[in-house]
């Protein structure tokens, strides 16, 4: 039982300030100004009531909202508890300088198709704070497919030969793996345990069944949410690079990926527990797994000239990153594994932010082409060197917090194999971003008049408010730390 209860309407608030706002944007398509305003005005009232239940969350309390039943065992719930609150509070306060970079993104570039671009970006966030809140598995994973459908048109936004085919491979890979082996993963769950409510210590802890049944539904699991990006379920996500960089940011940092490992940590440690991943065998199993996607998407990384393709498999790395932590079933590392869902997300949107005010004001995507452009645009450059600096680990920023964590945990779990992992990923993470910034101040720029690449006040205030965010959790980590560990205890 939760300690403490609370009963509110506020989780139901949340999700439904983004999808007002969504149908707002489609109300407003003729008032261009007004609908541009709705978005951030929606974010800072959905983080507003995010945080309002913060003080019963860090208190050890949950809040509960029961709308209805739909088969015994099965109701359409929310429950806010700790684990839920990184994810919702990561979404809802990037969504505040997301929604204002993609105004300036969209009108500097005069994109077509604005209103179904925030309107769609608006609904994915509602589908975001409501999976981050739901109660069981058959909520998370409505929000889960909402999410899914909502960013197929963001993601062939440009409706050219290159966005048709990465949005079919973005929706075969994520609605293949939910309509088939995360539908027999549901299903086989309720047969089991006649419920799919989240558990503390695990909804199928003690059940009768075989460890091999038990076995072949966590493997559905974890490749059935493939938003999770895990090999070999990772190649929708280098191909949905083809959408505009303010979805790319939404898919890599606020909204898609995070609710893939959101739902892996859900089945670590409230669908399985962590004593039944224990004693199947399966935490150390999927380490070796993870640590295999985390090497080989930062080599893949490495060979790509296309700044946002090396971003996207950056992601690809990173997000086995927080899965390890969980697996690894050490309370130390499954700490670093929750806070590295923030520490990620406040870095990558970054880098994501400085790869679109780069190709706004220059029109350049490839890193060869970018010599010199720091000194150009030193605000944009400058905050995408603090980022990296965090997706390397380097104190004090909010990387390092958690790869200190995922470290200590390794040792803590007896498994030095995976230590090592995560220093050489450290180390490729370094040889695939610091030159970046190295080509950008110190290489020998290409003959353009001064005038032609400067930075964009809309674009810019966003990207460093990000960066700074980056060093704000590395130097005051307690509000995601106390939380993990409401999650660990």
């Amino acid at each position: 039982m939760d300690p403490d209860p609370v009963i509110s309407i506020r989780p139901l608030l949340a999700v439904a300030v983004a999808g007002l706002a969504a149908l707002a944007v489609l109300l407003l398509n003729n008032r261009e100004k007004l609908r541009d305003a709705v978005s951030p005005v929606a974010a800072i009232v959905m983080f507003a009531i995010v945080v309002s239940m913060a003080p019963t969350v860090l208190s050890g309390g949950t809040v509960n909202l029961r709308l209805f039943e739909i088969l015994p065992g099965i109701d359409f719930a929310f429950r806010v508890d700790a684990l839920g609150m990184v994810f919702a509070t990561v979404s809802s306060l990037l969504w505040i300088v997301a929604a204002i970079y993609s105004i300036g993104y969209m009108r500097h570039l005069n994109e077509h198709a604005q209103t179904r671009f925030f309107a769609c970006f608006a609904t994915s966030l509602a589908a975001a704070v409501g999976g981050a809140f739901s109660a069981n598995l058959f909520t998370l994973v409505i929000f889960y497919e909402v999410l899914t459908l909502v960013t197929y048109p963001l993601v062939y936004h440009h409706e050219d030969e290159d966005g048709w085919a990465g949005s079919r491979k973005y929706l075969v890979y994520l609605m293949g793996a939910s309509k088939s082996v995360l539908l027999a993963a549901l299903a086989l769950t309720y047969h089991i345990a006649g419920s799919l409510d989240f558990v503390t210590g695990g909804l199928l802890a003690g059940s009768d069944a075989s460890a091999a049944l038990l076995t072949v539904v966590y493997f559905c699991y974890l490749f059935g949410f493939a938003k999770a990006a895990v090999m070999p379920m990772h190649a929708w996500l280098p191909a949905a690079m083809v959408a505009p960089t303010p979805v790319s940011a939404l898919l890599h940092a606020v909204a898609v990926v995070k609710m893939g490992v959101f739902c892996v940590l859900r089945l670590v440690f409230h669908v399985f527990g962590t004593g039944l991943v224990n004693g199947l065998g399966l935490g150390i199993a999927t380490a070796y797994l993870v640590s295999f996607t985390i090497l080989m998407a930062s080599v893949y990384a490495l060979t790509r000239d296309d700044l946002k393709a090396r971003l996207a498999y950056s992601t690809v790395s990173q997000l086995s990153y927080i899965v390890l932590g969980a697996v690894l079933l050490s309370p130390v590392a499954m700490v670093g594994g929750i806070i590295h869902i923030a520490a990620h997300a406040f870095s990558k949107i970054t880098l994501f932010f400085c790869a679109g005010s780069i190709y706004c004001a220059s029109g350049k995507r490839n890193i060869s082409d970018m010599a010199g452009i720091g000194r150009r645009l030193p605000w944009t450059m400058g905050a995408f060197f603090v980022a990296s600096l965090s997706m390397i680990g380097v104190p004090p920023t909010a990387g390092f917090v958690s790869k200190w964590y995922l470290a200590w945990g390794s040792v803590e779990a007896g498994e030095i194999a995976f230590l090592i992992v995560l220093l050489v990923s450290s180390i490729l993470n370094a040889a695939y971003f610091l030159p970046v910034s190295y080509v950008a101040f110190f290489g020998t720029e290409a003959q353009e008049s001064p005038a032609t690449v400067r930075e964009i006040p809309m674009m810019t205030i966003p990207l460093v408010a990000t960066a700074i965010l980056s060093v704000s959790m590395g130097v005051f980590p307690g509000y995601f730390l106390t939380l993990a560990d409401g999650v660990v205890r």
